[in-house]
């Protein structure tokens, strides 16, 4: 990835009479593909996510930016295969890919992460169609040739990408944010210039067998097919992929004294992120942390540091807050941009408001208002195919549990003010929090 991208991925839960309708059916393949799949006969659609541990930490040293490079060169050409029956499977080229998946009216798309990197798929799911991207996606995930003159010009756009966000306040802020508050672990790197420059054909090649894997994919669906045919689908997304071998284990994320970064920059306005690492995906506090966060920053102009910093004070337009939970400790942060003469004041605004709350939680009457409008908005966010896949991805991927969705409401209702104060002081703490500033100099 060029920056670090902001996934704000929240689960939510199904109502009682959607799960009744959309149960998640988990299974494992023989080559250890896991597969997650709700069958959904409401259109004639199917969506298909393939994701691998094989997201941005998994970036060799001094080659940042290959996990991001390898996933955006699968589409670029596909190599020649052959199946056990002997049958041959032609060479494609990018436009060739590309032509496939429109003759079928399918749509590809795709990414990389901090944890994570894969495919998506939307096709119609007749069985003709749906056969002939499926059979496109597994070899495209599988057989990417990675043509030489087509990573030399993803190169070239890459770095281009890379040398205009040094321009921006707001990627110059991001950057500096994780790298002060991940230090030596891998989520602290950013793809440079340097790092781009460094990644060849042949480490694309290496990354690419090594972390795209049966053994480590995890396949979701939803859709208008059956279980058998669904279980067909994984068969055929996952038959090319090889057997990889146990990946090494990654250093822990360190919770250090928090530091400040200020830097220099001509905008109008300073952009200024403050947050540490915090939660790690499953984590039995999630819930609280969730409802709490409603009420400190992330109910929009309902939440306290809305209200402190913007209504009452004129400091900033906006001001957020948010848990990113991730594989390892996701970050917790705030951010806010406000003008450079404000910016001490500002800045000490959000850590009372920040300490305040530490000290105190929310009002009982605060906390169920963040419950309710959780629990209330709930079907916006579960109103496609798209966004289901999406969970249930973040669910297979995380090793949630099956019910997480269904589970996920009444775990927000029984949240108390306890929960959420004990919550808080057991993932934050003032001390450790890092500032980084980008406009106003200190």
């Amino acid at each position: 990835m060029l920056s670090k991208k902001i996934f704000l991925v929240f689960i939510f839960a199904v109502c009682n009479a959607a799960h009744a309708t959309l149960p998640i059916q988990h299974w494992t393949l023989e080559n250890g593909a896991r597969v997650y799949f709700v069958e959904n006969r409401e259109l004639p659609m199917l969506d298909i996510s393939v994701e691998f541990d094989a997201g941005d930490r998994r970036d060799p040293e001094g080659k940042s930016g290959m996990a991001s490079l390898t996933n955006a060169m699968l589409a670029r050409g596909i190599s020649e295969g052959r199946l056990p029956d002997g049958q041959v499977e032609p060479a494609m080229t990018e436009a060739q890919i590309s032509d496939a998946f429109a003759d079928i009216a399918a749509r590809r798309g795709g990414g990389a992460g901090e944890d994570r990197a894969g495919a998506t798929l939307r096709t119609l799911s007749s069985k003709q169609e749906r056969d002939a991207a499926v059979a496109l996606l597994g070899r495209l995930l599988a057989q990417p040739s990675f043509p030489e003159d087509l990573l030399v010009r993803d190169k070239a756009r890459t770095i281009a990408a890379i040398k205009e966000d040094l321009t921006k306040p707001e990627s110059i802020a991001s950057k500096a944010f994780w790298r002060i508050a991940y230090g030596s672990h891998p989520y602290a790197d950013e793809a440079t210039v340097e790092s781009v420059e460094a990644i060849s054909r042949e480490d694309l090649v290496a990354f690419h067998s090594t972390h795209y894997v049966a053994n480590r994919a995890v396949i979701a669906m939803i859709g208008n097919v059956s279980r058998a045919e669904a279980d067909a689908i994984a068969r055929q997304l996952s038959r090319r992929l090889p057997q990889g071998k146990d990946l090494p284990a990654l250093p822990e994320v360190v919770l250090a004294n928090g530091r400040e970064e200020w830097i220099a920059h001509p905008a109008s306005q300073s952009h200024i992120l403050v947050g540490t690492p915090a939660l790690v995906r499953g984590d039995p506090d999630f819930f609280a942390l969730t409802v709490g966060n409603y009420v400190l920053g992330g109910g929009g102009f309902v939440s306290r540091l809305t209200r402190e910093v913007r209504e009452k004070r004129g400091l900033a337009y906006s001001v957020y807050s948010y848990f990113n939970p991730l594989q390892q400790r996701g970050p917790f942060q705030i951010g806010l941009q406000t003008q450079k003469e404000q910016t001490a004041e500002a800045l000490a605004i959000v850590r009372k408001v920040v300490a305040d709350y530490l000290a105190e939680g929310p009002s009982d009457k605060d906390l169920q208002a963040a419950k309710d409008n959780l629990i209330g908005g709930f079907p916006l966010r579960i109103d496609n195919n798209r966004k289901i896949l999406d969970n249930i991805a973040a669910i297979g991927y995380y090793n949630l549990p099956l019910n997480y969705l269904d589970t996920w409401t009444a775990n927000v209702a029984k949240v108390t003010v306890s929960d959420v104060k004990a919550a808080f002081k057991r993932k934050l703490a003032l001390e450790r929090f890092n500032t980084v500033v980008v406009g106003a100099q200190q």
